[in-house]
C-alpha cells in the first residue's frame, strides 16, 4: 500500500505532508484507507512523531479524518454532503461577486491572476493536484472580494472537504479547455459588471460541479 511513497531522510513535517498529499491526489491512497503511523514512518524513513504531525495537518486540510478509537483515515466525501457543500459555496462565492464594485483593485487583480494561473496550469497538462489547487484558487479569490477573512476561512473549510473528490473530477473529465472557458466566462461577466448574470452563471457552474462530484464519488477507484 505504501511502497510508492518516498521522501528524503532529512525531510521536515512539511515534506512528509507533501508526499502524503501527492499520494492522495494520485489515488495511491483511496478514500477510507487507514493511515497507520508505523508503516508510513517505515516507508518514508521518518519518525512516527513526524508522521503523526503530518497526519494532523492533513486532517486540518480536510484530506483526512480522525475518529475516536479508529485513528486517521483518508477522507470520504458522502453524497449527502455534496449538495450542502455546493449550497455553501454558492452563498460564499455569490457574496464575493456582489462585492466586485466595492472590492479594492488588488482583490480584483487576484481574481484575474488566479484565472491566468489556472489557464496556464491546464495548458501545461498538470497533475490533478495542481489542477485542483489552481481551480479552487479562482473560487477562493471570488470569496476574497468580500474582504472578510472569516468568510475566506469558511470557504477554505468547506472546499477542504471536497478537495480529493474535486481532484478525481478533474482527472476524469479530461476537459481542461472547457473548464478554462467556463471560468473565463465568470471572470468576463465580472469585468463587464454584469453581476446578476455572473451569479446566474455561478449557479449553473456549481450545479454542474455537484453532478460531477456525485458521479466521481460513486465511481469505483481503479
Amino acid at each position: 500500500m505504501y511502497e510508492r511513497l518516498r521522501v528524503d531522510r532529512s525531510t521536515t513535517v512539511d515534506r512528509v505532508v507533501d508526499a502524503l498529499r501527492a499520494a492522495l491526489f494520485a489515488g495511491d491512497l483511496e478514500p477510507g484507507t487507514p493511515l497507520r503511523e508505523q508503516p508510513l514512518a517505515e516507508a518514508l524513513g521518518v519518525a512516527r512523531s513526524t508522521v503523526r504531525e503530518a497526519m494532523t495537518m492533513l486532517v486540518t486540510e480536510g484530506l483526512a479524518i480522525r475518529e475516536p478509537n479508529k485513528g486517521v483515515s483518508v477522507a470520504i466525501l458522502h453524497p449527502d454532503a455534496v449538495a450542502d457543500i455546493c449550497r455553501a459555496r454558492f452563498v460564499l462565492e455569490s457574496a464575493g461577486i456582489r462585492a466586485w464594485f466595492d472590492a479594492d483593485e488588488a482583490a480584483r487583480e487576484r481574481v484575474r491572476e488566479a484565472m491566468r494561473t489556472f489557464a496556464a496550469t491546464a495548458k501545461d497538462g498538470a497533475d490533478p493536484e495542481a489542477m485542483t489547487e489552481t481551480h479552487l484558487a479562482i473560487h477562493r479569490s471570488l470569496v476574497a472580494l468580500t474582504g472578510s477573512e472569516r468568510l475566506i476561512a469558511t470557504a477554505d473549510s468547506v472546499t477542504g472537504e471536497a478537495r480529493l473528490a474535486l481532484a478525481r473530477v478533474d482527472a476524469l473529465r479530461q476537459d481542461a479547455r472547457q473548464q478554462v472557458a467556463s471560468h473565463r466566462k465568470l471572470v468576463r461577466l465580472l469585468e463587464r459588471g454584469e453581476l446578476d448574470e455572473c451569479v446566474d452563471e455561478l449557479r449553473r457552474h456549481l450545479a454542474g460541479a455537484k453532478e460531477s462530484l456525485l458521479e466521481a464519488i460513486a465511481m469505483p477507484h481503479t
